[in-house]
This record gives structure tokens, sequence and C-alpha cells, in this order.
């Protein structure tokens, strides 16, 4: 028996549970036992949003390291606005689905800062500097570093791609603020790079969708792994925890 004090330090819920009669109780059990969870099948989004990173970041760099006239950086801004952006945000949207919170984020994110920075590209005088768009793109940096620590604990590669794109954002950011032509080409080079990082990225998860198993290697561990090798059972048993399954975000 629990005693009327005892009950008011409970939480709602158990105290509602307590008063219920053996009818509602059977009733609340019974609706619990039937809740259904829909999954469905999506194609992988890794591979678009790579693809999209690899050319926003390598005509970036052509950009920096002089490759580019910087007569052209409104060119350079289309190509972001039109071919990027979209691809990312596309990506997004299909990591929500597939329930991939780092996949969502990490793309999300990334359409968002080739989005401001394409924007700005484009409605700037060429080779100019903005100190906005270096604030900017410090905060780009630290943000881009949340999803590639997470991913780190499942999947290496895209871990560093993530990475990668904040340190390259980093750079570039205190490029803007200082105007220094060192920063500048540092950020060039950090931006090839991550090119091909991310090219191979895209080329590893395309791969694994198309042919259900390991092409190149991704770095998978723990959940990433999993999410490959293990049972169906084993890769929804946590479904319950999920955000849009649980009550509460």
């Amino acid at each position: 028996m629990v005693r009327d004090e005892d009950q008011d330090r409970l939480p709602t819920g158990a105290r509602r549970r307590l008063s219920e009669t053996p009818g509602e109780r059977a009733a609340r059990e019974e609706v619990a036992s039937r809740t259904t969870v829909v999954l469905r099948p999506l194609a992988g989004p890794l591979g678009l949003g790579f693809l999209g990173l690899a050319a926003a970041t390598f005509v970036v760099a052509g950009l920096q390291l002089g490759w580019v006239e910087p007569a052209e950086g409104k060119k350079v801004a289309l190509c972001l606005l039109a071919f990027t952006v979209p691809l990312q945000f596309t990506a997004a949207v299909v990591g929500i689905l597939a329930r991939d919170g780092i996949a969502a984020t990490g793309m999300g994110l990334l359409s968002g800062i080739w989005a401001a920075v394409g924007l700005v590209l484009f409605t700037s005088d060429p080779g100019s500097t903005s100190d906005a768009l270096g604030l900017f793109l410090l905060v780009a940096a630290v943000a881009m570093w949340a999803p590639a620590s997470a991913a780190a604990a499942s999947k290496l590669v895209p871990a560093l791609v993530l990475g990668t794109a904040g340190l390259r954002f980093l750079l570039t950011g205190i490029y803007e603020l200082s105007a220094d032509e060192g920063w500048e080409d540092a950020a060039g080079v950090v931006g090839l790079v991550l090119a091909l990082l991310a090219a191979y990225a895209a080329y590893a998860a395309e791969y694994e969708d198309a042919f259900k198993h390991t092409v190149l290697p991704l770095g998978r561990r723990g959940k990433g792994a999993l999410a490959v090798s293990g049972t169906y059972a084993q890769q929804v048993a946590e479904l319950a925890k999920e955000p849009g399954v649980r009550q509460q975000l």
C-alpha cells in the first residue's frame, strides 16, 4: 500500500497508474501491446551528400588557390547554390527519415553553410573578404565537429570527412577575418584534401548500398558495423527509444 504522502512525490504518470481500476489497466496494456511501428526502406543518402561536398569544396579551393579568377566568384557561388545545396538538403531529409541523426545533422549543416557561403560570394565584390562570413564560419566549424565526433563511434570515414570539413571552415573563417593570403592558401589545400576524402566516402557509401556489402571500407564499428552485419532484431532492439517513437524528443 502506498501512503498518500508518498503518492504526492511520485510522477504524474505513476500516480495515474496507481489509481487505475483493473479494467483501465487491462485496456492500457492491450493498447500498448498492439502499438506497431512501421519502417520504410530508403536509399542511402550519404553518397549524394558527399558528392555535393566534394564538388563544393573543390571549386571553392580553386578560387582560393588562384586556379579560378576572382571575377568568377559569382559563378562559383552559383555552382554551390544550384548543385551542392539541394543535394545536401535532400540527403539531410532522407537522413531524418532513415532515423540517422548523424547523417541528418551533418548534411543539414553542410547544406546551410554552403548556402550562406554561396550567397555571400554572389553578393560580394570579387576578391573581397567578409568579417560577417568569417565569424559565421568559425561557428560553422564548431557545429561540424558535433556530428563528426558522434560519427567517430560508428563510422570512421564519414567522421573524418565531417571533421575535415570543420577544419576547412575554420581556416576559411580565419582568412575572411584576417585577409591573410597564407590562411587562404591553407584553406584551399585542406579543401582539396576534403574533396578527395568526400569523393572516397561517396564511392564507398554508394557501392555499399548497391552491392549490400562492404566494397570500400567506411571504417564501420560498433553500431555502424551492426547496421550491415547484425540481425534485424539487433538493429531494431532500441527502436522504442528513438525520436518519433518515444514520447518526447
